[in-house]
């Protein structure tokens, strides 16, 4: 475990260093964010989109911290601060894991929370369902009108600096959604399918995803279920 859990390490937080280094670039050269004259249709699709893989993260987030106060200020953390803040939590974790024991998956230790996972027990999963069902429709109905009224995004002329410091803060996002399905789906092809979606379609694929893991959960099955591959949840069940 040692090796992969320093390399993880080091990759976070160079992604990290990197989007800050992005967002000081950017503010130097092209000055504050905070400028209506950069709410083009595509940068509002984008922003919603970027901000859809936020909420699901938070919700990661959210189960993953033991006391609200912690929640709460990591979520907004990531609301304004995106991928940087992504970056740090997870890293933040990593620097958590121990790695004297080398049968232990460092992603494992990662994605579940420290107490006693097993005995968390979902009882919103209908409503998770419902939720990013809704989340993602809206996605589908955004982009669809965004393309019908502005024309298609690939354009040289939507390329602005803050949309390409935003696009960069999209992806490693996407990056570190798609550590969790390489690490969730039990085969390589599935894996890539998967990832080529998030890359092409976004948070709308980030919803799909995670509808379906829903939906092979019932109402009484542990919390983590959702985030490792039924091997693993076998093998944790066993040792509580």
């Amino acid at each position: 475990m040692g090796v992969s859990l320093v390399m993880y390490r080091i990759l976070f937080s160079v992604l990290g260093c990197f989007m800050v280094a992005t967002l000081v670039y950017t503010t130097i050269t092209d000055g504050s964010p905070f400028r209506l004259e950069l709410l083009t249709p595509w940068m509002i699709t984008t922003l919603v989109d970027f901000y859809v893989n936020v909420a699901a993260l938070s919700v990661w987030v959210f189960y993953k911290e033991s006391n609200w106060i912690s929640s709460v200020i990591w979520i907004l953390l990531l609301i304004c601060f995106g991928s940087a803040a992504t970056c740090a939590y997870i890293v933040k974790k990593l620097f958590e894991i121990s790695s004297e024991d080398p049968s232990q998956d460092p992603i494992d230790l990662l994605l579940l929370r420290n107490d006693q996972t097993v005995k968390i027990r979902c009882s919103f999963v209908k409503y998770g369902k419902i939720i990013f069902t809704i989340l993602g429709a809206i996605m589908v109905a955004l982009i669809t009108y965004t393309t019908v009224t502005d024309g298609l995004p690939f354009r040289m002329d939507l390329l602005t600096p803050w949309m390409a410091a935003t696009l960069i803060d999209f992806y490693i996002n996407i990056f570190a959604i798609s550590v969790w399905v390489v690490h969730k789906e039990s085969n390589w092809m599935s894996s890539c399918i998967w990832i080529i979606f998030l890359i092409c379609f976004g948070s709308i694929t980030t919803c799909t995803y995670i509808v379906v893991q829903l939906s092979r959960l019932s109402s009484q099955d542990p919390t983590y279920h959702v985030l490792l591959n039924s091997p693993k949840r076998n093998a944790i069940s066993k040792e509580f």
